[in-house]
Parts: C-alpha cells; sequence; structure tokens
C-alpha cells in the first residue's frame, strides 16, 4: 500500500513537470508570435507614414475623416512618430530574439543559439521587415490610417523617451551643423510634376501648365516683351488716314502714340474708339488716347498681370532704367505663358526656318535663339535671345550682306539687313571632314 502510494505522487509529479514544459514552450512560441505582428506593424507603419500622400490624407480630412485627420496630425510630428515606431520595433525584435534564443537552447542545448540566430532573424527579414513594408508601400494611406489610434497611445506612453531623443537630436544638429530647412526646390518641385506624369495621374497638357505656372513667377518683362524696333507706332501728329492704314496693315486692336520719339509714349488708341459706327470718330487723336502703363524691364511678369487687371487695361509699356522705350508687354504675351500660343482669326503662323536645298536653310534672325541651336543641334553657351543677336556675338559688329562666319558645322552668311538689324541669315551645312588614319 505505500509502494502504491509513492509511485502514485511521483506519476502525479512527472506529470505536473511534463505539463509545465509544455506550457513554458506554447507560451514562449505565443509571446514571440505575437512579437512578429508587432514588428510587421511597426515595419509597415514606418513605410506607410513615409510614403503616405499628406494632399490625399489632407483632403479626406476635410471630408470628415477621422483617421485621416488623426494621421496628419502625426505626420507634423514626425521626429516622435518616426522615433516612437523605431523603439517599438527594436523592442519587440530584441525581445523576440532572446525568447527565441532560450527556447531553442532549452530543446538543442549548445547549438540553439546558432540555430535561433538562423531561424529568428529569417523570420524577422521576411514577415516582420520585406512583407509588410512592400503591403504598406502599395497602400500607404489606408496603413497609416488604420495605424493611426495605436500609434497615437504610444506615443503618449513614450513622451519622456521621445523627449530625450528630442534633446539627442538638437545635440546632433549643433555638433554636425544640420540644416532643418526642409522646403522644397523649385527643381524638385518640377521633377515632381514630371514623375506624377509618368505615373498617369495628370496628362501632358496639364503638365506642361503646371510647370509655366512653376515657371511663371521667375520670368521678368524683359524675357517677353515686343521690342521697340517691332512696335506698331505712331506719332500723336500723325493724320487719321496715317491711323487707319497702321490699323488696316497691323491688324491690331491698339496703337501706340508717341510725342517726337519712341522713347515718349503717350499712350495707346484702341480700334474701337477710333472707329466709331461706320466711320471714323470726329474727335482729335489726343482725346481719344488711352494713358499708358508704365513698368520697369525686371518687373515679374506675376506682379506685372495683377498691375494690368488693376489698371483694367491689356498693354503695359516696357521702361528702362532711363526711361527709354523697350517695349511692351500684352495681356495676351503673359497668358501665353501659361497655357502655350493663342492664336486669334487674323494671327498667321510664323515659318522661322525654310529649306532651300539638302544642306541650305533660309532663317528669320528674329527666331529665338535656343529654338535655332535646338534645331541644328549646337552646343554653345551664348546668353543672346534671337538668333540675330548671336549672328552680331559671333562677326563682333553689326554685319552687312554678305557678311559670313563658320560655326561647328554650319556656314552662316548674312542675307539681309534693314536700319542695323538682321533680318535674315543662309545656314549651310558642312560636310564632316574625315580625320586622316595614320599609316
Amino acid at each position: 500500500m505505500c509502494f502504491l502510494r509513492v509511485m502514485r505522487v511521483v506519476h502525479k509529479k512527472q506529470m505536473t513537470e511534463k505539463e509545465l514544459h509544455t506550457l513554458s514552450t506554447t507560451t514562449c512560441i505565443f509571446i514571440m508570435a505575437v512579437c512578429l505582428l508587432l514588428s510587421a506593424y511597426f515595419s509597415a507603419t514606418e513605410t506607410a507614414f513615409s510614403s503616405a500622400n499628406s494632399t490625399r490624407l489632407k483632403m479626406l480630412a476635410e471630408k470628415g475623416n477621422k483617421r485621416a485627420a488623426l494621421a496628419c496630425k502625426l505626420l507634423e510630428q514626425y521626429d516622435k512618430l518616426l522615433s516612437t515606431i523605431l523603439i517599438g520595433n527594436n523592442i519587440v525584435n530584441i525581445l523576440m530574439a532572446s525568447i527565441g534564443t532560450v527556447l531553442f537552447v532549452k530543446h538543442y542545448g549548445d547549438a540553439g543559439a546558432t540555430i535561433s540566430t538562423v531561424v529568428v532573424t529569417v523570420v524577422v527579414l521576411i514577415f516582420g521587415e520585406i512583407s509588410p513594408k512592400s503591403v504598406a508601400k502599395d497602400c500607404a494611406e489606408k496603413f497609416a490610417m488604420f495605424a493611426a489610434p495605436f500609434l497615437r497611445v504610444l506615443i503618449w506612453i513614450l513622451i519622456p523617451v521621445n523627449w530625450l531623443f528630442s534633446l539627442w537630436k538638437k545635440l546632433l544638429a549643433k555638433v554636425f551643423h544640420l540644416n532643418a530647412d526642409s522646403k522644397m526646390s523649385q527643381e524638385e518641385l518640377l521633377m515632381l510634376v514630371d514623375e506624377v506624369q509618368q505615373d498617369g495621374g495628370i496628362d501632358k497638357n496639364e503638365g506642361e501648365l503646371l510647370k509655366n505656372a512653376i515657371d511663371f513667377s521667375e520670368q521678368q518683362a524683359q524675357d517677353i516683351l515686343i521690342h521697340r524696333v517691332d512696335l506698331a507706332a505712331l506719332p500723336v501728329t500723325a493724320s487719321k488716314e496715317e491711323v487707319a492704314e497702321m490699323f488696316t496693315k497691323t491688324k491690331y486692336s491698339r496703337l501706340l502714340i508717341y510725342q517726337d520719339s519712341i522713347d515718349h509714349i503717350l499712350g495707346t488708341v484702341h480700334q474701337k474708339d477710333f472707329y466709331v459706327g461706320c466711320g471714323i470718330t470726329d474727335k482729335p487723336l489726343p482725346e481719344i488716347i488711352a494713358p499708358p502703363l508704365f513698368v520697369l524691364e525686371n518687373e515679374p511678369i506675376s506682379q506685372l498681370l495683377k498691375k494690368l487687371q488693376q489698371a483694367k487695361t491689356h498693354v503695359a509699356v516696357v521702361v528702362d532704367e532711363y526711361g527709354g522705350t523697350c517695349g511692351i508687354v500684352t495681356m495676351e504675351d503673359i497668358l501665353e505663358e501659361l497655357v502655350g500660343e493663342i492664336w486669334d482669326e487674323h494671327d498667321e503662323e510664323e515659318v522661322f526656318i525654310r529649306k532651300t536645298a539638302d544642306d541650305a536653310y533660309l532663317v528669320d534672325a528674329g527666331m529665338d535663339f535656343e529654338d535655332f541651336a535646338a534645331y541644328f543641334h549646337l552646343k554653345t553657351d551664348s546668353e543672346m535671345v534671337s538668333v540675330s543677336g548671336w549672328v552680331m556675338e559671333q562677326c563682333g559688329q553689326v554685319p552687312e550682306v554678305g557678311d559670313s562666319f563658320t560655326f561647328a558645322n554650319l556656314q552662316v552668311t548674312v542675307t539681309g539687313v534693314d536700319n542695323h538689324r538682321i533680318e535674315q541669315i543662309r545656314v549651310t551645312r558642312l560636310a564632316e571632314t574625315p580625320t586622316p588614319v595614320k599609316e
């Protein structure tokens, strides 16, 4: 009886140890699984908040999405957000590695540490890092909104730790002279537009419009003005017949009126004020002249547009620092910088280059030099605006008809000059001379 009683106790004791052993292993595996889930959560959250489109989140927040509003609020304190994620991710990864080591050593002895390192590393990489980050990148905004509530709680819990990290960041900024300026440059913004266009978010026309709008503030009046030599202008002493002839010849709706010289602009005459009913107005020319709007040549066209709107006029006279007339800028010129070329029923398409032979071309000297260089594949550092200016730069003087020079593989000959102004050139492509081979 005593033997049986002892055996019963021993058996009971053995079963208890087995149960405890099983319970310990199951608990470790459960804790490791929870740590793996948390690691995946933190990894995905980090990727989601770094990849999320803040503009899209703000739009959702404005529509009443509370989680989007919370995500936007967390993005505003990104340093706290990032440190919280990193702290949480490191804690769960270290905990999982420690428990894994204990578990594998218990079952495999001395080799358990090595086995644990390999297994835990592979599992964490696949299921705790790579996979969740890949998923979060494809649905960044959705996951950011999903993770926001729990993350807000963690940030509140880790306030003391985040405060210490903020002090450490300030110390690093002072030591390494870090620049905290995170403003997006104009070049970065243009690249962003290109990326959105490539992704299919906007089409080519919308992309060009956005780029023009970004460059709009950089343009000045001198960049888009109609030069004084091309102005349709008449003296105030001109007869009404001369004014009517100028309207018919130019097909412009407005003409400039000056006194003595083009440097003394009195204003503009509008066609609707000149023609009344079925004939010419009986009023003297000075009485129908609208006063001009004068601006400096370095005036940004964004400000110039506002001034034209305030003055309720379509034309501004551009003057230099000495008060001399440089040219004019119209409302149409400014709008064309945004939307591209605007054509009306009176406009005629300008053909700047006409091919006359296989390797010969006639070029309008008023052509934009950048377009000219692109057409003939020229590599040059010239800052000239027009082909005429480039030709004068190459000749070193105002050329005459027949003057020529060679640039790269081009033979350039002046074929038209009017009043010291180059009007036309002939461009001939030269055959490339093969490099001699040494025998």
